[in-house]
């Protein structure tokens, strides 16, 4: 298999009146591993689709390696598909099913043996090619429906959501497999997820969707330390938001003014910042940005206390570090560092 580069441009899909793709450009890189992320109805399995060849765009185009693939049919495209569902001939054993695309290519019964065995082993099914579908477990049906995948040779992978009908022990396993079998393989993949946690431990990059439009591409952490919309911020979780407005590079809210970008426009605006990024210090004073706040609130979460601190009019939840007192009712300073938040005016980062 080669890698290949994939390039979508101005890609759109409307069913009636419901457009469920606009748009959409976007280039993946050779032998990359990219999330199509976002909830459902995004449009993400919509374009992977359409990469497929299984839904034709009704806008825009699809290269692969710089070349056109729109008039080519699914079954002509080198490209592999893993759905939701394992979707295994029921009568068949697990080599057969592996196997079963070599047969239709008319490759002889001793090279597909080899190469079926050699892809069981990587999937770690090996010694069960014998089995019927019916007597494997769940994670291992989705395991045969990758190496049926695999075993072709695809210049790209696709997986619409693959593992998320497995529990959450056999989802972990399968992601950890799924990313050694890509740093063999060197495959461009692009794998569909709702779940923003799988797409950080699987991918090299995240697209993300939101009601079919691309919300951003990067990598996974810079989705975490420098969202590019409040949108896409707070689809990954940030919790803490402070309204207030900007001013020739100045941010002000009840509670907080901090130097930011003199490129930001003046007008209302919204500071984001993840709980883990904020410090807590018992301390009063007012430097480098740390405010005093009130803690209103602290449970225990494991390998963090999660506390609410009211800062102004605003309530932020802090991930405070597990052993270090902290007290209900407690002044205590607040650390917004320069470089650990984001400020989004009305008309833009």
């Amino acid at each position: 298999m080669t890698a290949t580069a994939i390039t979508l441009t101005g890609l759109g899909k409307s069913f009636g009146m419901t457009d469920a793709v606009q748009d959409l450009s976007l280039e993946l890189a050779a032998g990359s591993f990219t999330a199509l992320l976002g909830p459902s109805g995004c449009g993400k399995s919509t374009t992977l689709s359409m990469l497929a060849g299984l839904t034709a765009p009704d806008r825009g185009d699809i290269h692969f390696d710089g070349a056109s693939i729109l008039d080519l049919p699914a079954e002509r495209r080198p490209v592999g598909l893993v759905f939701q569902k394992p979707l295994l001939f029921p009568h068949l054993t697990v080599a057969d099913n592996v196997g079963f695309g070599l047969r239709m290519r008319g490759m002889r019964s001793r090279d597909r043996a080899r190469r079926v065995a050699e892809m069981l082993d990587r999937v770690q099914l090996g010694g069960l090619g014998e089995r019927r579908v019916g007597e494997l477990s769940g994670g291992q049906e989705q395991r045969v429906a990758l190496a049926r995948a695999l075993v072709l040779e695809p210049d790209v992978l696709l997986l619409d959501e693959p593992f998320s009908q497995l529990d959450t022990t056999l989802r972990a396993q399968m992601r950890a497999l799924l990313r050694r079998l890509h740093v063999d393989s060197g495959i461009t993949t692009v794998f569909v997820t709702h779940d923003q946690g799988e797409a950080v431990e699987v991918a090299d990059t995240i697209a993300l969707m939101l009601a079919g439009t691309l919300a951003g591409h990067g990598t996974p952490e810079s989705f975490y330390t420098r969202p590019e919309t409040l949108a896409g911020a707070r689809f990954f979780g940030v919790t803490n938001e402070i309204t207030g407005r900007t001013r020739h590079g100045r941010f002000s809210a009840p509670g907080t003014a901090i130097d930011v970008s003199t490129d930001l426009p003046d007008g209302d605006a919204v500071l984001v910042i993840r709980p883990e990024m904020i410090q807590l210090e018992a301390q009063a004073g007012v430097v480098d940005g740390r405010r005093i706040g009130r803690v209103v609130g602290a449970r225990f979460a494991g390998t963090h206390v999660s506390v609410d601190v009211e800062l102004g009019h605003h309530r932020l939840r802090v991930h405070h570090p597990a052993g270090r007192p902290i007290t209900i009712g407690q002044s205590i300073g607040v650390d917004l560092r320069q470089g650990a938040y984001t400020v989004f005016t009305t008309t833009g980062r």
